[in-house]
């Protein structure tokens, strides 16, 4: 496995969009040893997600996890790791909730964003079979959020009040302790 490099705020590949990955690459070697390189990636990073875009890959794969000794998500809940190629939200909640996020793509900035409370997901899975589930609260958040960076968004695009946008380092003196409240 290898850490792949991040891309920043900026740089065309964070604008640029995915394009959709073939169910018949997903089990190529070169596919699964990239999958890996995302999870160690994100994992190196203390993300919670990571987004292909991010590593400068034009394809739509997205990892997340949420691990309770991730020293930036300490409070939230655990969500195993997760593997999606070609995630698409077939259909979300009217309620929407405000709460921070971040991004490995614009570090230290925090603000709060508006995102649906629920969604219903289908993509294929690392294996190319077709999954589909429901999910609420911070994991629908989370997929939102990285489904946003195959769009070619990031949450900053979301913000609705940027009063709230903050640097980490005050995030976490002033108003972390208000997050997954």
């Amino acid at each position: 496995m290898a850490l792949l490099k991040l891309a920043r705020l900026g740089h065309p590949a964070i604008r640029a969009g995915a394009d959709i990955v073939n169910a018949g690459e997903c089990a190529s070697l070169g596919f699964q040893s990239f999958l890996e390189d995302m999870v160690e990636t994100m994992r190196d990073a203390d993300g919670v997600g990571l987004a292909a875009p991010q590593v400068h890959m034009p394809q739509r794969a997205i990892v997340l996890e949420v691990d309770p000794l991730n020293p930036r998500y300490p409070a939230y809940p655990h969500i195993p790791l997760t593997i999606l190629i070609n995630p698409k939200i077939l259909e979300h909640s009217s309620e929407t909730q405000d709460d921070w996020e971040g991004c490995l793509s614009v570090p230290d900035l925090r603000a709060r964003v508006p995102r649906w409370r629920r969604v219903s997901i289908e993509a294929i899975d690392r294996n190319g079979g077709t999954v589909e589930f429901h999910a609420e609260g911070f994991l629908a958040r989370v997929l939102q959020h990285e489904i946003d960076h195959l769009d070619g968004k990031v949450f900053l695009d979301r913000v609705s009040d940027l009063s709230t946008l903050t640097h980490l380092r005050e995030y976490q003196q002033y108003w972390m302790k208000t997050s997954a409240e």
